[in-house]
Formats: C-alpha cells, sequence, structure tokens
C-alpha cells in the first residue's frame, strides 16, 4: 500500500488538522467534548474502510467486464470489538459475480491491515517548525 506522509496539528481543544499531501481533512470530537468540526478518528477509520472497500469492488467489476451500476458500503462499529459492514451490489450480476465481488470486498488493502497482527512503534520526534508555517502545512519544495 503506497502511502503519503499524514501529519496532525492541534487546534482549539479537541479539533485537529490533518495533512495528506495536498489534502486537508478536520478531526474532531462531538460535543461536549470537542466542537464537532469534522468526524472522529474512529469514524475516519471506517470511512477509510468503507471507501477502500468500494474501491476494490469496483476495480473488479471493471476489470472483468461486470455490470456493476453501483456499490455501496456503510460501515459501523458493532459490539465485543467488531466492525460491521455492510456492501450493497447493484447491477446485473449472477450470484457467482456477487459472490467474487464480496469476497473482494475482504480483501481490500485498510481490511487486510485491521485484520492482520500489526506493531505500532511510538517514537518521541523534536520537531523544528520554520517561522510561520504549521505542521499541518506542507512544505514547499
Amino acid at each position: 500500500m503506497i502511502t503519503r506522509l499524514v501529519s496532525v496539528a492541534e487546534g482549539e481543544r479537541l479539533t485537529r488538522s490533518i495533512a495528506i499531501g495536498t489534502h486537508m481533512l478536520t478531526a474532531d470530537e462531538p460535543e461536549p467534548s470537542g466542537a464537532d468540526a469534522g468526524p472522529t478518528p474512529g469514524e475516519l477509520l471506517l470511512a477509510a474502510l468503507g471507501s477502500c472497500t468500494s474501491m476494490a469492488v469496483r476495480a473488479l467489476a471493471e476489470r472483468r467486464g461486470w455490470r456493476l451500476d453501483r456499490v455501496d458500503v456503510a460501515v459501523r462499529f458493532g459490539g465485543q470489538g467488531r466492525i460491521v459492514k455492510n456492501v450493497g451490489l447493484t447491477g446485473e450480476l449472477d450470484p457467482a459475480q456477487r459472490e467474487q465481488l464480496l469476497a473482494a470486498a475482504g480483501r481490500c488493502p485498510v481490511h487486510r491491515l485491521l485484520t492482520r497482527e500489526m506493531t505500532i512503534v511510538t517514537v518521541p520526534a523534536l520537531l523544528a517548525e520554520p517561522e510561520g508555517v504549521s505542521p499541518a502545512q506542507p512544505l514547499s519544495p
């Protein structure tokens, strides 16, 4: 999985500015803890899984030339540490095609990342910032 550097800068209260290449996002918590200026970190995780799932299903349908008119994915946290992912497929698909597309939904890179054992290493960093540039702003070359 190819990724760009993701940097996160503090805002007011729990609001965070997220920079991913040239893209800017906002994460926050609902009131009263935060200002509800954006999705929560958990919701961003679910969005990553849902969008990756949709892309994997669409890519397989296009490679095979199948009539997939629409793919809808709804993702939520379930009980007992589960993530529930509903995948809706609309189009002229036979049962075998639907089965293969649903199998692809479980093979997207984010799904595989979340279901395998992983180690996360936290490294302390001393950030030296150029004058007038916040950590979430991309630096010019």
